[in-house]
């Protein structure tokens, strides 16, 4: 076994697993807010989150094709890209909870699962059809900005992209943005309140069902980076993109704690890391017996045994409490 070389990639690798794990967190939040108000799952983000990503690319393509992509900021037009995508699937994620969720709303809960797969196949494909019409294609790919692209070396074993530092540091700023308007505001305050009990809370003068659509918009918001972010940092894109990391993100929430903000963080950190250093090791530690390509089967070992040892989480389920 090669001892230098596992000590020597370990700074890549970690690097390359909080790139991933801040990703998964962002999906996640969507996951945890949904089931932290209704206490069900909202199988149609990982479509929410693709939307974040096509808008993206056609904004992109947009700039390319009118030729002054190249003579605007790169961070300016992420910042653009960011925000569209964000609007955009906080939009469709408001949508679906009202056409597809508030009525059956006090039903039993298999019924709004069984609803949310079914909006998850329907935005898929009209994705598909969307951009075919469009573009005739669905497999696009995100135009290079040769700013973002720009590779340094921090040491000899260290290599960094400018995207990557850039995908961080907009996590970050966007899970303290999260984290304010949750803990330090009068909406998160009554987006709180409508999570503990409904009922109480419309008595005190809470619009319920404007909380449960603005959680919606949230964390629909928070999908939308993270598409944004991926198409950015992996550029490939298709109406499918988003199910491998939806079901991993809706792992991260399980993992952190489901309902639990805190949580779903932390969980999308672990899963990342778990799942970048398996990729990179299993390999050099099984003697090539095992590669990269079943570093998938980690992500849902994890969930596997988490709902077995501890089915709420790291950092515990949080849901309403009845009295």
């Amino acid at each position: 076994m090669d001892y230098p070389l596992l000590i020597a990639i370990f700074p890549q690798v970690l690097l390359d697993g909080l790139i991933l794990g801040f990703m998964y967190a962002l999906i996640a939040l969507g996951y945890t807010m949904v089931y932290g108000v209704l206490e069900f799952i909202n199988f149609a983000h990982s479509e929410i989150f693709v939307l974040g990503a096509f808008v993206g690319v056609e904004i992109l393509l947009t700039l390319k094709s009118v030729g002054i992509l190249d003579s605007l900021s790169p961070f300016l037009v992420l910042v653009l890209l960011l925000l569209a995508g964000m609007a955009a699937s906080g939009i469709l994620a408001v949508i679906v909870e009202r056409l597809a969720y508030r009525p059956l709303r006090g039903a039993p809960r298999l019924i709004p699962l069984i609803s949310a797969i079914g909006v998850s196949f329907f935005l898929q494909d009209a994705i598909r059809l969307f951009e075919s019409i469009w573009r005739n294609a669905f497999n696009l790919v995100y135009p290079t900005m040769d700013q973002l692209n720009y590779r340094f070396q921090l040491t000899e074993t260290i290599d960094v992209s400018v995207k990557s530092l850039v995908v961080i540091v907009a996590a970050l700023l966007m899970l303290w943005a999260l984290h304010l308007i949750v803990n330090r505001t009068k909406v998160g305050k009554a987006i709180r309140a409508v999570a503990e009990d409904q009922a109480t809370a419309s008595l005190m003068g809470i619009n319920v069902n404007r909380m449960i659509s603005l959680t919606f918009l949230i964390g629909g918001a928070m999908g939308g980076a993270a598409g944004v972010l991926f198409g950015v940092q992996y550029s490939l894109i298709n109406p499918y993109t988003g199910f491998i990391p939806g079901i991993k993100a809706f792992t991260a929430a399980v993992l952190g704690g489901i309902g639990n903000i805190p949580g779903a963080m932390m969980g999308g950190l672990v899963l990342g890391l778990l799942e970048a250093f398996s990729a990179s090791y299993l390999s050099l530690l099984t003697g090539g017996a095992f590669g990269a390509e079943y570093k998938d089967i980690f992500a849902f070992s994890i969930l596997i045994l988490i709902l077995i040892f501890r089915p709420k989480g790291l950092l515990g389920e949080v849901v309403r409490e009845r009295t």
